[in-house]
């Protein structure tokens, strides 16, 4: 797989500095029942990285110190492979956390996954469901054949829960085909409840558009097909400093599956992490429990344009 870093690092993008801290996104592991070519995780169904039991507790802990926190956002890979999946979001609804799980649908047809819907509505989690179309082609062109199949009765075992429907909260994630910028947040979303509804009756609450990264299995393909420059010019020609004051890294940390920080998910899968009095040494989650991050400088390179770009590009769809 071709690197993206030394050429995202060339490229320069405006200082930011954090804010107050309200969002904890853990990845809990790479290994994922899915092998998607736009996944900026490279998560695979081989990969073995997985969080275990002590690191979780150091979360917790973490979570307890720190009460400005009010979301808990776990993502993978499949989060939901992680044995200790279960136990984390427990603890933290108990805490009175609000869980986020990004779920990719698939994986609530897994084995021994059987019951893992009802868990998730007992815990009245959120969830995030990956759908990048709405058209069957080009869901299984992106993310396997039969995936659309198989995420369509997903979203239907979801609402008959109440998912969508009630306090439970449904929400899709779009992701363009090609290397192009997301099409207009709130046009999509109507579109998708449209089809979906038409078609298969299925409801849900909104819809989030995010920007592909150029970065691991996705910026490798841009490299291998030259798209790479004109893809970054794309993002930098569109790049909005409105959208600076509210990128997602300003109020969240992003935790790897071994408990080390850095200032958002794609800086993760950079090895970019978060950084201390400018001294890039690896944090860990459990050396910060009483440290204010609030004004300490975010690490920056190319990349960043994906969630300036446009409408703007969060793990909350779009920021504008």
């Amino acid at each position: 797989m071709l690197d993206t870093l030394a050429l995202l690092q060339d490229i320069k993008f405006p200082n930011i500095k954090r804010d107050h801290l309200e969002t904890l996104q853990v990845n809990l592991g790479y290994m994922c029942n899915q092998q998607c070519i736009h996944c900026h995780v490279n998560a695979a169904p081989n990969r073995k990285e997985i969080m275990i039991r002590e690191t979780c507790d150091q979360i917790l802990a973490y979570l307890r110190a720190n009460p400005s926190i009010k979301n808990l956002d776990l993502t993978g890979g499949a989060p939901e492979l992680n044995p200790n999946f279960r136990y984390l979001v427990t603890a933290a609804t108990k805490m009175g956390i609000h869980v986020i799980d990004r779920c990719n649908l698939t994986i609530l047809f897994e084995p021994n996954q059987s019951d893992l819907a009802d868990f998730l509505a007992a815990q009245q989690v959120e969830i995030i469901a990956s759908l990048p179309c709405y058209l069957e082609e080009n869901v299984d062109k992106q993310r396997g054949k039969g995936v659309f199949q198989d995420s369509i009765k997903g979203l239907q075992k979801l609402n008959a829960l109440g998912y969508g429907k009630s306090d439970l909260i449904l929400n899709l994630v779009f992701n363009p085909q090609g290397a192009e910028l997301p099409a207009p947040q709130d046009s999509l979303s109507k579109d998708y409840k449209k089809y979906l509804w038409d078609k298969y009756q299925i409801v849900f609450n909104q819809i989030f558009t995010i920007c592909n990264m150029p970065i691991q299995r996705y910026g490798s393909l841009l490299i291998s097909k030259g798209l790479f420059d004109g893809y970054m010019q794309l993002l930098r020609d569109a790049h909005s400093d409105t959208n600076l004051e509210t990128v997602m890294c300003r109020n969240l940390i992003s935790i790897d599956w071994q408990g080390y920080v850095y200032d958002c998910d794609f800086n993760q899968m950079l090895n970019l992490p978060l950084q201390i009095n400018s001294k890039r040494k690896q944090q860990h989650i459990s050396e910060l429990i009483k440290v204010d991050l609030k004004g300490n400088p975010i690490v920056v390179a190319g990349h960043c344009y994906g969630c300036t770009a446009g409408q703007g590009s969060s793990c909350g769809g779009a920021l504008s």
